[in-house]
């Protein structure tokens, strides 16, 4: 069985900015963590963070779809979760742009719904990088 997450966010700003967040490293490692990413297919990169003691603190990914600037879609390994992670942006006009993530492959719902909060904490912190 595979579970799948699937979140929505609504920003006022350009698809532009929007895309940028999630594409430029240094963007990137400040609302997610340090990362060596670059949008280009199989590209392979990290996330890294503080470990602790459920984690070492590593997501190994490669990039699998490039899109700009309406799809991006890059594999998220950490421990034994293999998943694949995908962005897909859409111009609502008005200023207004909405985020969908969806996230498929977890094995049970406690990692689901791990993430689920994990990805809310840094969405407070995305709106902060669209801003800056």
């Amino acid at each position: 069985m595979s579970l799948v997450l699937s979140l929505d966010f609504q920003y006022t700003t350009s698809i532009e900015k929007a895309w940028a967040a999630l594409t430029d490293p240094n963007r990137l490692a400040q609302w997610i963590m340090d990362n060596d990413f670059k949008p280009v297919v199989g590209h392979r990169f990290q996330f890294r963070h503080e470990p602790n003691e459920y984690w070492d603190g590593i997501v190994d990914g490669e990039v699998l779809i490039v899109e700009e600037p309406t799809r991006l879609s890059y594999s998220w390994a950490a421990g034994e979760e293999r998943h694949t992670v995908t962005w897909t942006l859409q111009d609502l006009g008005d200023g207004r742009v909405n985020l969908h993530l969806e996230q498929t492959g977890f094995s049970h719902v406690h990692g689901l719904e791990g993430a689920r909060y994990g990805w809310k904490e840094w969405f407070g912190k995305f709106e902060q990088v669209l801003e800056g």
